[in-house]
């Protein structure tokens, strides 16, 4: 029976996540040379961003992880397809009548095998056998009165993220003297028109990315980018072109976890027959070169 249930949970994750799509590539012996520009199995894009078209996905690609132990009150899945947008970890944790899914997503650190992921409002450790059940990020981060989209963290432990309730913007919560701070916004730099959300920094703290609808902006939300200044504070907030953004929204950009290449989502509301409206979604892929392109001289 305990069997069976894996399956059928297995088989539903599968079915519903939507996830990417396939078999992984396959590359002739004798064309090493191509098989060594891909980039897991895929032709990367240069400093012009391309639609990200990924391949057909099978039920391989996602296992669940603590099959050994399994717990139908907290269980996860975990990621091994060649689709840089999919999640590392899905979990799924039991809440009264409800599973509520947490994603997590490798974070540009210098490495691909962190031993700590993060969502929104916590984190998972590695353990020997697997990733541990969810963590909390402490208290700062519990309040039913935030709401974050989007939680990213330097290599350092600073973190930044959004809140969609209070739509205050863009917070910041640094490590000082072996402590965390009490997050605070940041300044007008970054959070200036609307809907500011979904922020990226740095492995390096060299430079944030985020979203917001300005008036230089190229139409709806375009993605933006701040450098790091010599002071420690942040410069102006730089509309990261033609290129990246378009009259459409543009949003979520980060770095794959090896730093190499840029995505981001550009999204277009589009009208049914019936008059009702939906939302369009693509992602982009692009070296991530173009950064230094607009990182002022």
């Amino acid at each position: 029976m305990k069997k069976n249930m894996i399956k059928l949970l297995a088989l539903a994750f599968v079915i519903l996540s939507n996830a990417c799509n396939a078999k992984k590539p396959e590359t002739k012996k004798n064309n090493s040379s191509i098989a060594e520009n891909l980039y897991f199995g895929y032709k990367p894009p240069g400093l012009n961003p391309e639609v990200f078209v990924p391949k057909k996905s099978t039920s391989e690609d996602w296992k669940l992880g603590n099959k050994d132990s399994f717990d139908m009150k907290e269980f996860y899945f975990t990621y091994s397809g060649n689709d840089p947008f999919q999640p590392a970890v899905v979990v799924y944790r039991q809440e009264e009548n409800y599973y509520k899914t947490s994603k997590y997503t490798f974070h540009a650190s210098g490495t691909e095998n962190s031993n700590i992921l993060y969502s929104r409002h916590n984190y998972i450790e590695r353990t020997a056998s697997g990733w541990s059940k969810l963590k909390s990020l402490g208290p700062m981060f519990d309040s039913k009165d935030l709401g974050i989209m989007v939680l990213s963290i330097s290599a350092n432990g600073t973190i930044v993220f959004d809140d969609y309730k209070t739509d205050n913007g863009i917070r910041i919560s640094r490590i000082k003297d072996g402590k965390r701070e009490e997050p605070k916004l940041l300044g007008k730099e970054i959070n200036s028109g609307k809907l500011v959300a979904h922020p990226f920094i740095a492995p390096d703290e060299s430079y944030l990315i985020w979203d917001s609808e300005r008036e230089d902006g190229y139409g709806k939300s375009d993605n933006y980018i701040s450098f790091r200044q010599q002071d420690g504070s942040w410069g102006s907030a730089i509309n990261m072109g033609d290129k990246i953004n378009s009259e459409l929204v543009e949003n979520g950009a980060r770095l794959t976890p090896d730093g190499k290449y840029l995505l981001f989502k550009r999204s277009e509301e589009k009208v049914k027959e019936d008059g009702s409206t939906y939302w369009e979604t693509k992602d982009y892929w692009v070296d991530a070169k173009i950064i230094e392109q607009l990182r002022p001289q």
